[in-house]
């Protein structure tokens, strides 16, 4: 099966980025495929390189950089929603993009499924 995922929260306030994730990880091992990751809304902080969360905690911004690097995932950084909260494309961890809205509604309709994490 063929998954978009669509990412409403921040990292640090809400579990749906780390569920999304854990989710994203265990499709991959059982064989699916995850196309495109869209952060939208508290969703695009998990691309910013500028987060430093206390060394005994996990890093998904890091952890959503090496996943879509290792399995070739479009992590995909919704523009207004990214310039609403200061994120500009020098602070995007590398493997992140920034496009517009559009990039959502392929996902839509290229993929199987679109599993949403977060409040809409």
């Amino acid at each position: 099966m063929k998954f978009g995922i669509l990412v409403n929260e921040g990292p640090f306030t809400h579990q749906a980025s780390d569920s999304a994730y854990r989710f994203a990880a265990a499709a991959i091992e059982k064989g699916h495929q995850v196309a495109r990751v869209f952060f939208y809304n508290d969703g695009v902080y998990n691309s910013n390189k500028l987060s430093e969360p206390q060394t005994d905690d996990r890093n998904l911004v890091d952890l959503w950089a090496k996943l879509g690097k290792e399995h070739d995932i479009d992590l995909v950084v919704c523009i207004a929603a990214a310039l609403r909260r200061g994120i500009k494309e020098e602070v995007l961890k590398d493997g992140f993009r920034i496009s517009g809205l559009g990039q959502l509604v392929e996902a839509g309709i290229e993929n199987d499924r679109l599993v949403v994490f977060g409040d809409c």
